[in-house]
């Protein structure tokens, strides 16, 4: 009887344990516990046995009915957890959705898109330039003295390269300058001059702090053809200055020096508070925004071009530097604009 009990008891765990819902649960009970089930006929087989055993068994059979009861339960208890489980992580899908956060274009991009806009209206076509370049078209060819200081190694990067004969030492280009003569001796080549050239493009110099940065960004306006004269200059300005600042802001030019210009100017837009008369941001009513002036003769014979039949003028400004005159930002580390810092970026 023991024996029997036992694998009793062992068949009915067996299939509680590999029961798949509460359904199954209550057939095993039945088949195990109910009136005709296998350890209720156990159960009357009993009365029958001898004195000295009937005590023995009985007790036994009293564990085997407790074991079996519990098993039962614990499995209905896992089926309940399961059912909560599922109910809980169950989407609802007519909730309104979640919407993800959108970004946008970094505030650099959205302005080298605008400025490529604006001057390709009239007619200027955007060039790229090696990054890496050669000190020749870096500073010879635009006329730099060979003891100017912008070629000392504390303004610009150099290489660690061996340089060549003729064009000297690599450098990271400081300026997209160096695209001057390489797009007019490209024309050249090609035997055309009709120059209407725009190049956006990274800068590197040894300056890091609150106003500089060693990467930077410059877009350069380069424009070579017969009879072209300071007057086509000045009209080109105020048209980027009307286009990208507004109707309301105007352009100005001062002499100033450029070792590949001649004439030189620096470039004035009147600020955006006062429109000229004079507040606490601009103190006289204008603002800086960069160089320009007509191209240099010397830089014009290094590009292969005759400077009797040729003139030219070019213009060279800082993306950071018109964005946040255009925003009216106003940060302390001009840093921020690449720190990557979202709390910054999604102001804008």
């Amino acid at each position: 009887m023991e024996e029997r009990l036992i694998g009793i008891k062992n068949a009915a765990i067996s299939f509680v344990l590999e029961a798949q819902n509460q359904a199954e649960l209550e057939e095993i009970k039945l088949q195990f516990l109910g009136r005709s089930g296998q350890l209720t006929l156990a159960l009357k087989e009993i009365p029958k046995l001898s004195l000295e055993n009937r005590a023995e068994v009985g007790k036994l059979a009293n564990e085997v009915k407790n074991t079996i009861e519990e098993t039962i339960e614990q499995k209905i208890s896992e089926f309940k957890t399961q059912k909560s489980k599922v109910t809980k992580e169950k989407i609802d899908v007519t909730n309104p959705g979640i919407r993800p956060p959108l970004g946008h274009l970094h505030l650099i991009t959205q302005a080298i898109s605008e400025i490529t806009d604006i001057f390709s209206r009239i007619g200027f076509t955007r060039v790229a330039y090696p990054e890496i370049e050669w000190d020749y078209y870096a500073f010879t060819a635009l006329n730099f003295p060979e003891n100017h200081p912008a070629r000392d190694d504390w303004e610009t990067f150099f290489i660690n390269q061996a340089p060549d004969p003729k064009k000297g030492q690599v450098i990271l280009t400081p300026h997209t300058s160096s695209g001057q003569v390489r797009e007019m001796l490209s024309q050249v080549a090609h035997d055309k001059i009709n120059i209407k050239m725009l190049n956006i493009a990274k800068c590197y110099r040894r300056q890091s702090d609150v106003s500089h940065t060693p990467m930077f960004h410059q877009f350069e306006g380069l424009v070579i053809g017969e009879n072209i004269s300071i007057t086509h200059l000045k009209g080109t300005l105020d048209y980027f200055v009307k286009s990208y600042f507004g109707e309301k802001r105007t352009s100005r030019i001062r002499p100033y020096h450029f070792q590949f210009t001649e004439p030189s100017f620096e470039v004035d837009v009147t600020c955006g508070v006062c429109l000229g008369q004079g507040c606490k941001l601009c103190k006289a009513g204008w603002l800086e925004m960069g160089g320009a002036g007509m191209v240099h003769p010397n830089v014009l014979k290094y590009g292969g071009i005759d400077s009797k039949k040729f003139t030219g003028f070019a213009f060279g400004w800082g993306v950071e530097r018109v964005l946040m005159m255009k925003e009216g930002i106003e940060i302390d580390d001009l840093r921020l604009l690449y720190s990557n810092k979202l709390e910054f970026l999604e102001q804008f």
